[in-house]
C-alpha cells in the first residue's frame, strides 16, 4: 500500500497524513523513541538505529515502495504533522494469521507536548477506516498493562484483549545456587523434543511469534535444523530438568550475532515440580551466560510468576494483545 493510496482514507485534517517512507522515517524513529525510552529494551533500540539508518539510505528509499507491505520496518502508516514538525505516529505492519492477512498498529505515539488532543485517537481511527479499505481481516495492537487511558481509548474503538505476556530481565543480582531435590539439569536430549514442541506451540503460538520472527523449528534436533542455524547465524543451546528420567521443564537459549540470548523457557504448571526445574534451568542458564548478563524471556502474564522471580528475573512490562475483527 502506497502513501496515495492510504490518503483515501484519512480525515479532512491536513495535520493528518500517510506516513512517507523517503522522508519520514528518521523523525518517526526521534518521536517513538522519546516516547518509549523509559521501557525501550536493547531490541527495541537496535530497531530506532535500523530506523535511522534506513531513512538515511538512498537505495532502500528507491525500493522501500515496493516492499512497503512485506518490509518489518514501518513503511506504512499515519503521521500527525503540527508546528512543521511530526508529533503522532501509528505504524501498520502487514502479517498474516491462520492464512488471513492482518495489520499490526505498532508504535502508536504521540509527543507529550500535544497529548490529550485527540491525536492518537485520529490516528488509530484512521489506521482502522485503512484496513477496513483493504479488505483486512483483523486489526491487532498491544498496550502496556500500565497505560488505562490507551486501553479504554482501545476498548472504545472496538478492540477487545486476547492475551497477555511479560517480558523478563535477570536482575543485577548473582543467581543463588539451587538444591536440586532429585532434579538432574542436562543438555536437552533429542527423546524430550515431542514435549517440549508441545509446551512451546501453547507458550509461543504461532500467531504471535511472527512478531519477534522467532521460529520453532530452530529448536528442532537434527543436522538439518544446525545447518538452518548455522546459515541464519543462530546459536542454540538448549537443556532439560527431569526427575526419574521424566521430563519436567525445558529451556532453550537463542542468540543471533553475538548477541545476549534470549530464553525460552518449556514448561507445564500442571506438571508436578514444573516450577522448580523451571527455577533451577534460569539459574543454570545465568551461570552458562555470566558475561551476558542482559537476559531476556518472553512468558504469558501470571504464568509461573514465583518461578521466574526465584531465578533472579523482574518483569519489564506486561503487554495486552487486542484485537478489532473486521470480518
Amino acid at each position: 500500500m502506497n502513501a496515495v493510496r492510504l490518503l483515501s482514507a484519512v480525515k479532512e485534517d491536513s495535520r493528518l497524513r500517510a506516513l512517507n517512507a523517503l522522508r519520514d522515517l528518521p523523525a518517526v524513529a526521534d518521536l517513538i523513541e522519546l516516547c518509549f525510552a523509559p521501557t525501550m529494551d536493547n531490541d527495541g533500540q537496535r530497531y530506532i538505529n535500523e530506523m535511522r539508518r534506513a531513512g538515511q539510505d538512498d537505495g532502500f528509499l528507491r525500493w522501500a515502495k515496493y516492499v512497503a507491505e512485506t518490509a518489518s520496518l514501518p513503511l506504512m502508516g499515519f503521521v500527525w504533522e503540527e508546528d512543521n514538525r511530526i508529533v503522532g505516529n501509528a505504524s501498520l505492519v502487514q502479517f498474516r494469521d491462520q492464512g488471513k492477512r492482518v495489520y499490526l498498529i505498532a508504535n502508536i505515539a504521540t509527543h507529550p507536548d500535544y497529548r490529550h488532543r485527540g491525536i492518537a485517537r485520529a490516528l488509530t481511527e484512521c489506521s482502522i477506516r485503512a484496513a477496513h479499505d483493504k479488505s483486512v481481516s483483523a486489526l491487532w495492537l498491544h498496550v502496556r498493562n500500565d497505560n488505562p487511558d490507551a486501553i479504554d481509548l482501545y476498548t472504545d474503538l472496538g478492540f477487545k484483549e486476547f492475551t497477555r505476556r511479560t517480558s523478563w530481565a535477570a536482575s543485577s543480582s548473582t543467581p543463588q545456587t539451587l538444591s536440586p531435590h532429585a532434579l538432574q539439569v542436562m543438555p536437552r536430549h533429542p527423546r524430550f523434543w515431542s514435549q517440549q514442541q508441545r509446551w512451546l506451540r501453547r507458550l509461543y503460538p504461532d500467531s504471535l511469534v511472527w512478531y519477534s520472527q522467532w521460529n520453532v523449528n530452530a529448536l528442532r534436533p537434527g543436522p538439518w535444523a544446525w545447518l538452518s542455524n548455522l546459515f541464519a547465524d543462530l546459536d542454540v543451546q538448549q537443556w532439560a530438568a527431569t526427575r526419574n528420567g521424566t521430563l519436567r521443564a525445558a529451556l532453550s537459549a537463542v542468540s543471533n550475532g553475538g548477541r545476549a540470548p534470549t530464553l525460552y523457557p518449556a514448561a507445564d504448571a500442571t506438571i508436578a515440580g514444573a516450577a522448580e526445574a523451571l527455577t533451577q534451568l534460569l539459574v543454570h542458564a545465568r551461570r552458562c551466560f555470566i558475561n551476558h548478563p542482559a537476559l531476556t524471556l518472553d512468558f504469558p502474564a501470571n504464568e509461573m510468576t514465583d518461578a521466574i522471580m526465584a531465578a533472579g528475573f523482574i518483569p519489564r512490562r506486561t503487554l495486552i494483545w487486542m484485537q478489532h475483527s473486521l470480518s
